[in-house]
C-alpha cells in the first residue's frame, strides 16, 4: 500500500493519525480503567492551550507521564506511516532529564522523521485540530520520503 492521503477532516477525531493515537492509549489500559472515557477525554492531556502553558514554568524537568505521552504520540505517527506505506517504522528517542533530546523514526535505513525536542515538560497542542494537523504533517512527510527512496527502505 503506497497511498499517502490522510487529509485532516472537519472532525479531527476522524483522522487516521488520531484514531491510531487512541488505539495506542486504549492498548495501555490493561485493567479497563479508561474503558468508559470518551476518545476526546482520553486525549485531553495533549491539549495544552495558552492559558495552561502560561501556568507552566519556562524551564522544568518533564515528568515520566509527559515522556510517556510523547512516546505514544510518536508511536502513533510511526504506526500510521506503516499503515499507509506497508513499511515497518521504528522509533528511537534520546531524552535528557532536563527535557531536550531527539526523536527519530526509521524505515529500513531511511530516517523518515527527525525531530529535535525541547521544553518537553510543555509538550502539547492548542487544540485537537492542531494535534491532528501536526500528526498528519509528520505522517505525510514520512510517507513521501518512503515513496521517494524505496531502495533505502527495502534494502
Amino acid at each position: 500500500m503506497t497511498s499517502t492521503d490522510t487529509t485532516v477532516l472537519e472532525n479531527p477525531m476522524d483522522t487516521m493519525f488520531i484514531k491510531e493515537l487512541v488505539k495506542q492509549w486504549r492498548a495501555q489500559d490493561t485493567h479497563g480503567t479508561w474503558e468508559k472515557k470518551s476518545d476526546t477525554d482520553l486525549l485531553e492531556p495533549y491539549i495544552v492551550d495558552k492559558a495552561k502553558r502560561k501556568e507552566m514554568p519556562i524551564i522544568g524537568d518533564p515528568d515520566p507521564e509527559t515522556i510517556w505521552r510523547l512516546e505514544l504520540f510518536y508511536n502513533a505517527v510511526g504506526l500510521t506511516i506503516e499503515r499507509l506505506t506497508g513499511s515497518m517504522v521504528s522509533p528511537m528517542m534520546k531524552m535528557h532529564h532536563e527535557g531536550f533530546g531527539r526523536m527519530i523514526l526509521t524505515a529500513g535505513r531511511l530516517v523518515v522523521v527527525n525531530k529535535h525536542l525541547r521544553d518537553v515538560h510543555r509538550f502539547g497542542f492548542d487544540s485537537m485540530a492542531k494535534m491532528a494537523e501536526e500528526g498528519d504533517k509528520l505522517v505525510q512527510a514520512a510517507a513521501e520520503m518512503i515513496n521517494k527512496f524505496p531502495e533505502v527502505v527495502n534494502y
